[in-house]
């Protein structure tokens, strides 16, 4: 939602800034500079990327308007469920999570917490680590190697989107240029036309080099910004599933261990250490 609100208020701003200022609206209308600008764009973008990312950039549409997907209370959520992971291996022993962690979809501890429950990444992610406890694994240091690993690859999968974005912004002035070049040639090859016509093909030409400004600095680069934070919140979130599953194999109690989850996270989406014990102490067994 704030990617809309900031993009109309950029149009806004610099579209009605030109009109107060006595300029005419119909100059800014040149639909071949817009077609070499962001043609030239999307060519050199499939050029230079494979055919996964071209997809995954379709993907981040959602997400980059949406913005971050988990606020507090999704963190709520995910501690509840952790807590109650932790509390039923406390007492009955990590084995007692295979049951839970081989058909998630059909355990009534998963189900309880359908926000987490239906998204199948975070889901298998977590399912994951819990299975590798059931089978005996115990050094916390080797496990945290393995999911800081898999956190990075992730990472490194979602960010290559917002790094290609920020990329053809960074080549869009450049592309402007190009499209004012040629309007020149356009224009030089009308020399001997009237002073007023001349004067129209001159700003035409100029509105390559403002255009492919614009697209970059206002549109473009703020565009990859905004994947870049989505895709942040989806590496927080794991992270804070990773704190609570080291504390965990380290032996600490279930509070214990998802206070350790909850510092972890940034203060926009942190609850407070009451918050989160007054919801796990509300738990049904």
């Amino acid at each position: 939602m704030l990617v809309i609100v900031g993009t109309i208020v950029v149009i806004v701003s610099v579209i009605g800034g030109y009109a107060l200022a006595g300029g005419h609206l119909d100059v800014l209308w040149q639909p071949y500079e817009f077609v070499i600008i962001f043609g030239a764009a999307i060519g050199a973008y499939i050029i230079g990327n494979p055919k996964t990312l071209l997809a995954n950039t379709l993907k981040s549409i959602g997400p980059m308007l949406k913005g971050p997907k988990y606020k507090k209370s999704d963190y709520l959520e995910l501690l509840s469920l952790l807590y109650s992971l932790f509390r039923l291996a406390k007492t009955k022993g990590d084995l007692a999570l295979e049951s839970h962690v081989e058909k998630p979809e059909e355990s009534p501890l998963f189900q309880k917490f359908s926000g987490f429950s239906s998204n199948h990444h975070n889901l298998e992610f977590l399912c994951d680590y819990l299975r590798l406890l059931t089978l005996g694994t115990s050094n916390a240091h080797e496990v945290e190697t393995i999911i800081d690993g898999e956190i990075e690859a992730h990472h490194k999968e979602n960010h290559a989107v917002s790094e290609a974005v920020n990329n053809m912004a960074d080549a869009m002035p450049a592309l402007g240029i190009v499209a004012a070049v040629l309007g020149v040639i356009h224009t030089m090859g009308s020399i001997t036309e009237p002073p007023e016509v001349l004067g129209h093909l001159i700003g035409a030409a100029l509105v390559g080099t403002f255009s492919g400004v614009l697209f970059s600095y206002g549109f473009f680069a703020p565009f990859a910004r905004a994947i870049g934070s989505a895709y942040d919140a989806d590496t927080e979130y794991l992270n804070c599933i990773k704190a609570a599953l080291l504390a965990h194999m380290q032996g600490y109690a279930p509070q214990v261990s998802i206070e350790f989850a909850r510092k972890v996270l940034s203060p926009s989406v942190q609850p407070s250490f009451t918050e989160v014990e007054n919801t796990v102490q509300n738990l049904s067994d």
